[in-house]
């Protein structure tokens, strides 16, 4: 893996980084390829509005796309993975951000994952997740870097050897996966999690949003229990790497056979769409 810090190669950030003290930023994740950032545009503009949300003091935003530009410049492979992440910045203590005026940003480059195209083809197992999401508007639908919740759903993603997880609201409500966003198909109705109160506004997921207006689907934004699995023709999940996957299972109780999906046609009209 590479690094940059404020456009300098480099590993190390300070101590008293309020990345480190109180993950206080937010981060995108960026799909390389061929030497290029896609959807570039739309990944400066999630971090712009995230850290407005935050009120962190604002990075040179045409500096960064240079910046990111020259950096997939110098990858040579074909593909491979930007993580950008922008922290309110070094110095004090406390929780007060009074004074902050130069926000750390970082920079980082490693390979792509190599499971995706594997999944695109047999599909992705899931598991109902036991770990619940808080519910807090005040940070519903941003990338920040308070991620323990994310951390926690993958140790148990990875102790039961499964691929994702459906992940709930303490409200027993469906957000979305540990690191992707979700959408389920009863004919020709398409659904996908609010995410007022919870939840990452993926931008794959705003992409399958703009893509099914104007499609033969129907699209709803809901909040719905857990159960409307059981009764769905077909479920898919989305991020800006995968850039989609048919789910094949969904383990919903130990004592009983997991759901299983054989339709892919949801999947099939987006695939080579959520590519470009």
């Amino acid at each position: 893996m590479s690094y940059w810090v404020n456009g300098q190669l480099c590993q190390q950030i300070s101590v008293t980084d309020r990345a480190v003290s109180f993950g206080d930023g937010c981060f995108t994740t960026i799909h390389g390829v061929n030497q290029q950032a896609k959807m570039l545009n739309e990944h400066i503009a999630r971090l712009k509005y995230d850290s407005q949300r935050l009120k962190i003091a604002q990075p040179d935003w045409e500096w960064l796309a240079e910046h990111l530009k020259q950096v997939c410049a110098e990858q040579t492979q074909d593909e491979f993975v930007v993580k950008v992440i922008i922290s309110r910045g070094a110095g004090g203590r406390g929780y007060s951000s009074k004074g902050f005026t130069s926000p750390t940003v970082i920079v980082s480059v490693s390979p792509f994952p190599n499971n995706y195209v594997q999944l695109q083809c047999k599909g992705a197992n899931l598991v109902l997740s036991q770990i619940l999401l808080a519910r807090n508007p005040l940070l519903a639908g941003m990338k920040h870097l308070n991620r323990l919740e994310q951390v926690l759903i993958k140790q148990e993603v990875d102790e039961l050897n499964a691929d994702e997880a459906i992940v709930l609201d303490t409200d027993g409500i469906i957000v979305e996966c540990c690191s992707a966003n979700v959408f389920w198909r009863i004919g020709q109705t398409v659904y996908t999690p609010v995410l007022s109160h919870s939840g990452v506004n993926g931008l794959m997921r705003q992409k399958i949003i703009s893509l099914l207006q104007d499609s033969q689907y129907h699209l709803q934004q809901v909040e719905r229990f857990a159960n409307v699995l059981t009764h769905c023709d077909e479920v898919v999940i989305c991020n800006a790497l995968m850039p989609v996957l048919p789910v094949q299972s969904i383990q919903m109780d130990k004592q009983l056979p997991p759901l299983q999906f054989a339709s892919r046609e949801l999947f099939e009209y987006l695939f080579l769409r959520c590519k470009i």
